[in-house]
């Protein structure tokens, strides 16, 4: 029986699994303070943006005095699925379970050992390092963690600059029309663009970061834990974010995450990943819904409750 208006506020923002039951595409959430925002479900096109058949990675362990190959970590084992225009297909599972590894071999981060990667009709496995770096404007990566991924020692709109220098798609004062469009499109000030990454905080950080991915204008990004470093509030208001640009903008997410409620929300399909394997797929109403790997099942019901009256009996 919460009292005070921020205590109300912050159970508000913690997503419960559940919510969107009934409910065919994913939506933003009604946060205290923006409930004059219209919620605009997100359908996103039934057409094929990305497609990924049969992605194997493996690291190889090595042992004894020559260091020699011993064996091979099985990280990713026969990945396949495919991503529509405009839609978000979330990878779920435990840690270790190969998620990530399978986000960075699609962009060859990782190089996989085996497999097919299409991007909008170009096959990115087969693309030298040149052609790759120009398919590169194609698709872009959040990170988990934004200190980690953000340079110390550059100022913030150096930082959001740097992919368009890199690959010259705008000049002189028209990128810094576009930085302040992004500083703006991800609700930060513009007094910000003359701070560095340990001035702002975790969500702050992380939504430079956000603005990063879109400088060069992506058609995927994939988005690795990007939100749960995030205390509830920031991250429902970074999900928001993302839900948002999304319907603006027509991008398609390969959501990567460990959290089912998470994923309920913003998710159009999810893949279920157990020992580097995808153990079930299908939309997202049907995973959530009827879940008929035991594996699945247990994700689920791992989930915590943020109510007392609802806890579950733990077996």
């Amino acid at each position: 029986n919460p009292q005070h208006p921020y205590t109300k506020a912050l159970l508000a923002a913690v997503p419960k699994l559940g919510e969107m039951t009934g409910k065919p595409y994913p939506e933003p959430m009604k946060l205290l303070g923006s409930e004059d925002k219209e919620i605009v479900p997100i359908k996103g096109r039934e057409e094929v943006l990305l497609s990924v058949k049969n992605l194997t990675t493996r690291f190889p362990v090595q042992g004894g005095f020559l260091r020699r190959t011993v064996a091979n970590v099985h990280a990713v084992e026969d990945l396949s699925f495919t991503l529509n225009k405009g839609q978000t297909l979330s990878l779920v599972g435990e840690s270790g379970c190969g998620k990530s590894t399978a986000g960075r071999s699609i962009l060859r981060l990782v190089e996989p050992m085996s497999g097919e990667v299409n991007l909008d009709g170009v096959d990115i496995m087969s693309l030298d390092q040149s052609a790759l770096r120009t398919a590169r404007l194609d698709m872009q990566m959040i990170f988990q963690d934004p200190f980690a991924s953000l340079n110390p020692q550059m100022q913030l709109a150096d930082q959001v600059a740097e992919p368009i220098h890199n690959f010259a798609t705008l000049k002189g004062a028209e990128i810094t029309k576009r930085i302040e469009m992004l500083f703006d499109r991800v609700e930060l000030p513009r007094s910000f663009m003359r701070r560095f990454p340990h001035e702002l905080s975790g969500g702050q950080r992380q939504r430079v970061a956000i603005a990063r991915a879109l400088a060069l204008n992506p058609k995927l990004i994939i988005a690795d834990e990007a939100v749960s470093a995030l205390d509830v509030s920031v991250q429902a208001q970074v999900l928001n974010l993302m839900m948002e640009l999304q319907a603006e903008m027509e991008l398609s997410f390969l959501f990567i995450s460990h959290d089912m409620a998470v994923v309920e929300r913003v998710s159009h399909y999810v893949g279920v990943m157990y020992l580097g394997r995808i153990v079930e797929m299908g939309s997202r109403q049907r995973v959530f819904e009827n879940p008929q790997h035991p594996y699945t099942q247990a994700l689920m019901k791992a989930v915590p409750i943020a109510d007392p009256r609802r806890r579950k009996s733990e077996k």
